[in-house]
């Protein structure tokens, strides 16, 4: 292994493929990176304020930096020491652990654990809001109650049947 941590002889296979097969294999590592589920992976974990290591695409180096933005298929974070603002996709990210001492430093203090919405914490007509499986928020209002769940018209033609504890209240100002 190289200090880049990349294996020499997969780089003396890429160096000996032709154009076409480098822009084949290109656009299926994109694809790849941009699958919801490992966007998830990595945002599952992450939260505003928290540091993280990054991958500075410039020169392999792994850096911290502190996350001041989550979009759909990429973070915002402020570098450690320079204060530079990075615009990232998730995939280069590491991973934040679950349970690390680290994240524990930086997460304001717990608040009461708070209980789960049920059946009974909602009405017909009611608006909420929801997170899609693709991180989308959506916004809509309660037309039935189910046993378990709300069927929600988010008003484009489109109903979801989404679990209690997934809904939010929404409130017009």
């Amino acid at each position: 292994m190289n200090s880049q941590g990349i294996d020499p002889k997969l780089i003396d296979a890429l160096n000996r493929a032709s154009g076409l097969e480098l822009f084949h294999l290109s656009t299926i590592v994109e694809r790849m990176l941009a699958d919801p589920r490992r966007i998830i992976a990595v945002r599952v974990n992450m939260h505003l304020g928290q540091t993280v290591r990054f991958l500075d695409w410039r020169d392999g180096q792994m850096r911290n930096g502190r996350v001041v933005a989550l979009k759909d298929t990429q973070v915002t974070l402020h570098e450690e020491g320079t204060r530079r603002e990075w615009k990232l996709p998730y995939a280069a990210v590491e991973p934040p652990r679950a349970t690390s001492s680290a994240a524990a430093q930086t997460t304001p203090p717990a608040a009461p654990p708070q209980v789960k919405p049920g059946r009974g914490d909602f009405r017909c007509g009611e608006k909420v809001s929801f997170e899609d499986k693709y991180l989308q928020t959506q916004v809509g209002s309660v037309v039935r109650i189910n046993q378990r769940t709300a069927t929600v018209d988010t008003g484009d033609g489109h109903s979801w049947r989404v679990g209690f504890p997934l809904l939010r209240h929404v409130l017009d100002i």
